[in-house]
C-alpha cells in the first residue's frame, strides 16, 4: 500500500471512531429521550394503594400536597379531598403535571402552561388551541389506604 493510500484509510478510520459515539449519544430510540421529548403514553389499568402513614407520601397530610406513583399525580386538593390525575399532559405528552394551589388547585404543565381543572377539563388554550381532556383517577379512602384506580 502506498503512504497517500494508507494515510487516507487512516484519516476514514479515525473520522468513524471520533463520530461513533458522538452520533449514538445523538439518537433518540431510548425509552429514557422518549420521555424527556414528550409523546409519553398516557398511563392505563391503573390500580394502586398509596399507605398514607408511610413517610413516602407525607405530602398528602397537607392540603395542596401531591405525589407522584405510576406516572400519575396524586393530590390533597385545598378542600382536603383526593384527586388523582394522569402525569402525562393531553397537549404533548409530557410526564410534568403537578397540582398547584391556584384557581382554587388546578392540576398544571409546566412545559406549555396547559392548565387543567380538577376534573381534567381544559383550561386555557396553548399553541392556539384547547388541549383534550387530562385523565383523572378514581381515589377511594379506607383507614390510611388511599386507593388509585380507573
Amino acid at each position: 500500500m502506498e503512504r497517500k493510500q494508507f494515510l487516507k484509510t487512516l484519516g476514514a478510520s479515525a473520522a468513524f471512531a471520533l463520530a461513533f459515539p458522538c452520533l449514538h449519544g445523538c439518537s433518540n430510540d431510548s425509552e429514557e429521550d422518549e420521555g424527556a421529548e414528550g409523546n409519553t403514553p398516557v398511563p392505563t389499568g391503573i390500580d394502586f394503594t398509596l399507605d398514607l402513614s408511610d413517610p413516602e407520601n407525607a405530602k398528602l397530610a397537607n392540603n395542596g400536597g401531591f405525589v407522584l406513583k405510576n406516572l400519575v399525580v396524586v393530590a390533597k386538593n385545598l378542600e382536603g379531598e383526593f384527586v388523582a390525575a394522569s402525569q402525562v399532559c393531553s397537549h404533548q405528552g409530557y410526564d410534568e403535571v403537578r397540582f398547584v394551589d391556584l384557581d382554587g388547585g388546578i392540576f398544571y404543565c409546566d412545559v406549555h402552561g396547559s392548565r387543567f381543572e380538577q376534573n381534567g377539563t381544559p383550561i386555557n388554550k396553548v399553541d392556539g388551541a384547547t388541549a383534550k381532556t387530562l385523565k383523572i383517577f378514581k381515589t377511594e379512602l379506607t383507614d390510611n389506604m388511599l386507593r388509585i384506580f380507573e
